[in-house]
């Protein structure tokens, strides 16, 4: 899907491309494929660079294109293998030209375009709209970062809450894999940043953009350092106390086979088909009754003395 951006004074949407337009392309097809191709004279490689999901942050030049990879984040479906992951957005800059290519429908797009036109400032060239997609992914990353610290809590309320299965650790596993995602993305977007500061023409107010980048993005990075760790944590208690329950029913197992163990050897020794003395004598099989209520008694009583009941 093509959509057309004029950011002259203001973000307006308009039909066609025209000289300073963004062109945001979603989910492209095959046929914007090749309107980027043959219409604009798109470089035919790149967009199956940006469908790569593995691709990382980078930067490349051919043939007067300069073509950029950010890695932004992405909430997919809560049970998904990992719901919180980072997808590549490409953008393709050449004179007047301005594309931005993403494999996926994102918030954070639809929330950066909705929040640039309620700015109602539009951009002063490309450089200003690359960095402020460097500002916008910064900001999002912070925001999943807050859900993902609330999905933190709610697992340590159910530490004391309710029982505690591997389900909980495998949900725990996700939300790791999640923030390792946002760590390597994070890192690369900074490294880009820090290059691009000398590729693209820079004025006075793109130099306070780039450092209120800078900041949002430190705060992600060391954020997620912190949650990572948190997280650890916490799945280092949830795995201590699924073998704690285990060890419990284990020692409550062996317990209950050692009382019973008693009464078992006593019926089995007068239970042989040997002489006894007690075989002929009418009081034999009582006495054998009360022997196996009084040792299990007994054992009962020891282990719980004991604690192991």
């Amino acid at each position: 899907m093509r959509t057309f951006w004029n950011f002259n004074g203001g973000i307006k949407h308009v039909d066609a491309w025209e000289p300073n337009c963004w062109v945001q392309v979603t989910c492209p097809v095959e046929e914007d494929q090749e309107y980027l191709e043959k219409e604009l004279g798109m470089p035919d490689y790149f967009m199956s660079d940006v469908a790569d999901a593995d691709e990382r942050a980078r930067y490349d030049y051919d043939e007067g294109w300069l073509m950029i990879i950010v890695r932004i984040p992405h909430l997919k479906s809560v049970s998904s293998r990992s719901p919180y992951t980072t997808i590549p957005l490409g953008i393709v800059i050449k004179g007047d030209k301005i594309i931005t290519i993403c494999d996926q429908e994102t918030r954070m797009m639809l929330d950066f375009v909705n929040h640039q036109m309620r700015r109602a400032e539009g951009f002063t060239d490309a450089a200003d709209l690359v960095f402020r997609l460097f500002l916008s992914a910064s900001v999002w990353y912070l925001k999943y970062l807050k859900q993902v610290n609330g999905l933190i809590e709610k697992a340590k309320r159910d530490l004391d809450d309710k029982h505690i299965d591997n389900k909980d650790l495998v949900n725990l596993s996700r939300l790791q894999d999640s923030l390792t995602y946002f760590a390597t993305s994070i890192r690369g977007n900074e490294t880009l940043l820090s290059k691009l500061k000398f590729r693209l023409p820079v004025d006075e107010l793109d130099a306070e953009l780039i450092e209120d980048v800078n900041i949002e993005m430190n705060q992600a990075r060391e954020t997620t350092a912190i949650y990572i760790n948190i997280l650890g944590s916490t799945m280092d208690t949830y795995a201590n106390i699924i073998n704690n329950n285990m060890n419990t029913v284990m020692r409550l197992l062996t317990s209950l086979n050692m009382i019973i163990m008693f009464p078992t050897l006593i019926t089995s020794m007068f239970g042989m088909n040997l002489i006894n003395g007690m075989e002929s004598w009418a009081l034999g099989f009582p006495i054998a009754i009360v022997m196996c209520v009084v040792s299990t008694a007994a054992s009962l009583w020891w282990f719980k003395r004991k604690n192991w009941l």
